[in-house]
């Protein structure tokens, strides 16, 4: 299993944008075989978080208010080559990549593959 974690930066005055971009692809996943673990954007006027302090002073740091990030799972790269596939044709996944490209909701994205540590 691994878990491929996307990194967006989000356009400013565009998160509902990207949360309408965002959420087509919680199904999409799903749909082809990985398990989808959520979108996290930033918080708004409103929402009530806690302050960014940290356990380790002098390394730590508040990250930016434009970050979003998505984390979702496949058993393997044979599945995740099969989802690239399939889901390329599927007219959600056109949907979702035409509204990209009427918003643009995010400026640039980082894409990294994590593999679990437990305990």
């Amino acid at each position: 299993m691994f878990t491929c974690f996307i990194r967006y930066e989000i356009e400013p005055g565009k998160l509902d944008a990207f949360k309408e971009y965002a959420r087509p692809w919680i199904g999409l996943i799903r749909k082809y075989g990985g398990t989808h673990h959520g979108y996290f954007v930033p918080g708004e006027k409103g929402d009530v978080l806690p302050d960014a302090s940290f356990s380790f002073p002098g390394i730590g740091r508040e990250g930016p208010p434009h970050i979003g990030v998505a984390l979702f799972s496949f058993p393997d790269v044979e599945s995740y080559e099969r989802y690239k596939r399939d889901v390329a044709e599927d007219e959600g996944c056109k949907t979702a990549t035409a509204r990209f490209n009427e918003t643009k909701c995010f400026s640039a994205y980082e894409r990294s593959f994590l593999v679990p540590v437990f305990e």
